[in-house]
């Protein structure tokens, strides 16, 4: 898996950008947006800057710099090099300070309890051990601390899935291809996307890892979903 995204981290950016019409941009503001809200409100001190924040499955770290120009502590972790790599190249450029590890979230190499917040955009689906992954991402959760997953979902009125698996299973792994140079890689997200559980199911294996109050937004009518849960 690392290596089919050290093939595309060149890439990468401009690829899911162009693929989503820009709209994966919206939907990570989104999310930024809601736990700042959460983790302000949280302090009795109206927002402590020095709690930490795990970003897992970070990519090429657009979440992470988006989290980090809030002024929180943040880390961000994935297992492939080639992404990490432009990662730290865009937080240099950029004038951003969060720090980045190369791990499998299967095997987080963190303290209990570390992180007020965890976070994952796009990258939950891709996880080869997930049972195992959000019991480490609730491990290394703080007490009263949050889980945010953003994740591609498959829209439930029929006309919009219709229309949406189209481009999904037709159009973007052929543009992707053209645009990367990898065919297999850009046919292996709608796959991966279809497989990955959906709503309540995924919800349940939230819960099963520990986690309380779950619950999900659907996006743009389940072009995307927002999943929040809660360490107790």
């Amino acid at each position: 898996m690392s290596e089919m995204f050290d093939n595309i981290s060149s890439k990468y950016d401009l690829l899911n950008h162009t693929l989503s019409l820009g709209f994966d941009r919206i939907w990570r503001r989104r999310l930024v947006r809601i736990l700042n809200r959460a983790l302000r409100q949280r302090s009795r001190r109206g927002g402590d800057k020095s709690a930490a924040i795990l970003d897992v499955g970070c990519g090429t770290g657009d979440l992470t710099i988006a989290l980090a120009r809030k002024g929180w502590s943040v880390t961000g972790v994935d297992i492939s090099r080639g992404m990490v790599d432009i990662a730290r190249q865009k937080c240099a450029e950029k004038g951003v300070k969060a720090s980045f590890k190369i791990a499998s979230a299967d095997s987080l190499p963190f303290a209990d309890s570390t992180f007020v917040a965890v976070t994952v955009s796009f990258g939950i689906r891709n996880f080869d051990h997930r049972p195992e992954s959000l019991k480490e991402m609730f491990r290394v959760t703080a007490p009263s601390g949050c889980l945010m997953i953003l994740e591609f979902g498959v829209p439930r009125w029929s006309i919009w899935r219709a229309l949406y698996m189209f481009y999904f299973k037709r159009i973007m792994p052929l543009l992707g291809g053209l645009i990367s140079g990898n065919r297999s890689a850009y046919h292996y997200l709608p796959e991966s996307v279809m497989e990955f559980p959906k709503y309540e199911e995924f919800c349940a294996e939230l819960t099963a890892a520990g986690y309380t109050d779950v619950s999900y937004k659907s996006l743009m009518r389940g072009v995307a979903i927002l999943y929040k849960a809660h360490k107790s």
